[in-house]
């Protein structure tokens, strides 16, 4: 197996990792009924309704993150809700390296399941054939 492969299986198994980790560590406490879960949401300033839309949402990004031809704008997409997260947390005194994080690693499995995403942060031109140039 080549490097190339073996960064893009990486990539991919990271990729799964993420979407799995948004549908069933944060977007399932989101569909389900727990105690404490109104009064958490409240904290957090949104009512449960509204956690059940951004669940939702979050279900559908991770979904879009895992097919190729939607991954990037997933991945932009992933990057303002974990904004949104990051910013309600800073509100009100809590964590919010885990979003921070979270985004990074999306951006790096992108780019490892997709090598001209590196190259277009980087600013590198795309390796052209002769015939192309």
């Amino acid at each position: 197996m080549n490097s190339t492969k073996k960064l893009r299986t990486i990539g991919w198994g990271l990729s799964v990792l993420i979407s799995l980790f948004l549908i069933l560590a944060s977007a399932s406490g989101k569909f389900t009924s727990w105690e404490g879960k109104a009064e958490m949401f409240a904290k957090l300033g949104w009512d449960k309704d509204v956690m059940f839309k951004i669940g939702i949402v979050e279900v559908g990004i991770a979904v879009l993150f895992l097919v190729p031809r939607t991954a990037f704008i997933a991945t932009i997409l992933l990057s303002a809700y974990l904004g949104g997260a990051t910013a309600t947390h800073v509100r009100v005194g809590e964590a919010f390296f885990v979003p921070i994080v979270l985004g990074v690693l999306a951006w790096i499995a992108l780019g490892l399941r997709q090598p001209d995403i590196f190259r277009l942060a980087i600013g590198k031109p795309n390796q052209r054939t002769e015939t192309e140039a």
